[in-house]
């Protein structure tokens, strides 16, 4: 497929700051495609977001309930042995760490305290892999706002652990059997509660995906990766910023939190891998940068799975969190303007990268986390000795079944 043509004066606009604009694009991706009804309550969101991320006392209690709460700092762990394995300088940043077990706390606590400053009475979600509904669930405890959340049946079974902490933390957990019965489906079943109620229904969405304010809200809280990781290598390497830094992409949080503080580094080269599904199968994977074409999907323009018809297509990933047809349209952007550089990762290959980190390091990766690790594997066949910081960006223990019987104990 082809792209718009890259311009280096828009990347220069993002890294000023001046995207999204005042429309919520990036370049030509973004924007809000709502329903009349949700045009005010979106609105109304970006009012309240800008303020409240410009207010002192907010961002005091974020950070305050991000370092005794969520556990950050996350610490950047040498992957040594692995390393030496891929003839690499490998340094892991260690999501999967934080409380709930991925990058998706960060949000999830940040827009929670949003929706009770925006005086919201209860919380929707939705969820693929199920730690944004963890997440999700946990932050609205945390606070005391009632919350329902919204998962594919497909999802629900075979992240079943996760079902059971969704309800444990006292969430009213919903398993949508329309659609595709995964993540798109639950994305449909959480819209259509918001409409019913869009005055007093916040909808606490977990990636860079959605009408804007969304892409931008998600992003700045979850650029805190970045921000992190940049601090963390230069210490670690005495002043010197990494070869390359990279991450899975789904809809696409945890790769453009950490990007973000790499942006302006020309030198640091940007790596995006997404799910390619089995091997040798054109047809049954969720690379949707890599083949997708412009369309709108869940309230954005981007690029997206989609047939001639402009139908949205069934995709396939072993990993829940990847099972997405869309992408943030901040990543779009990035592969416009070339800043990003996007690659497929096969289902099988995820699979290995996974069982190398845990025999050689002690660590189980969430199998969205075990593509970024595959991808890097086999860049590094191109970069020897290269220096590369990779975001882990969840655990494993939701996968265990899927690593039982693919030979991963």
């Amino acid at each position: 497929m082809t792209h718009p043509a890259a311009t280096a004066p828009s990347l220069a606009l993002l890294l000023n700051g001046n995207l999204p604009d005042a429309h919520g694009r990036f370049g030509p991706f973004g924007g809000r495609f709502v329903p009349e009804i949700l045009m005010e309550p979106v609105l109304r969101l970006e009012r309240e977001a800008r303020a409240a991320l410009a207010d002192a006392e907010f961002q005091a209690t974020l950070e305050a309930e991000w370092q005794t709460w969520v556990g950050r700092p996350t610490p950047m762990t040498h992957a040594v042995r692995l390393g030496n394995a891929w003839d690499l300088d490998l340094w892991l940043k260690r999501e999967d760490l934080t409380h709930t077990g991925a990058h998706k706390i960060n949000n999830a606590v940040g827009q929670a305290l949003l929706a009770r400053r925006m005086g919201a009475r209860r919380i929707v979600a939705e969820t693929g892999a199920g730690q944004h509904g963890v997440a999700t669930a946990a932050a609205c405890a945390r606070i005391g706002m009632p919350c329902t959340v919204y998962m594919g049946r497909i999802d629900a079974r075979r992240q079943a652990p996760n079902v059971d902490r969704i309800r444990r933390f006292g969430a009213e957990f919903v398993e949508v059997r329309t659609g595709d019965e995964t993540l798109r489906a639950a994305i449909d079943e959480a819209i259509r509660a918001w409409v019913a109620d869009p005055i007093d229904t916040y909808y606490l969405i977990g990636s860079v995906v959605g009408p804007h304010p969304y892409p931008w809200l998600v992003r700045t809280l979850q650029s805190v990766i970045g921000r992190e990781s940049r601090a963390q290598i230069l210490e670690r390497q005495a002043g010197s910023l990494p070869d390359a830094v990279a991450a899975c992409v789904g809809g696409g949080s945890n790769a453009i939190g950490l990007y973000h503080a790499f942006l302006a580094d020309a030198d640091v080269e940007l790596l995006g891998f997404e799910a390619g599904g089995p091997a040798n199968d054109d047809d049954r994977h969720a690379a949707t940068i890599a083949h997708g074409t412009p369309g709108v999907l869940h309230g954005a323009h981007s690029l997206v799975l989609q047939d001639q018809d402009g139908q949205i297509l069934e995709t396939h990933s072993a990993s829940a969190g990847l099972d997405y047809p869309g992408v943030g349209p901040e990543h779009a952007f990035l592969r416009t303007v070339g800043r990003v550089r996007y690659t497929p990762v096969t289902d099988e290959n995820a699979l290995r990268a996974a069982r190398d980190l845990c025999r050689l390091e002690g660590i189980l990766p969430a199998l969205e986390s075990a593509h970024a690790l595959a991808g890097i594997q086999r860049w590094a066949g191109q970069h020897p000795g290269a220096t590369v910081v990779v975001g882990l960006s969840g655990r494993g223990d939701k996968d265990l079944a899927t690593y039982q019987a693919a030979g991963i104990a």
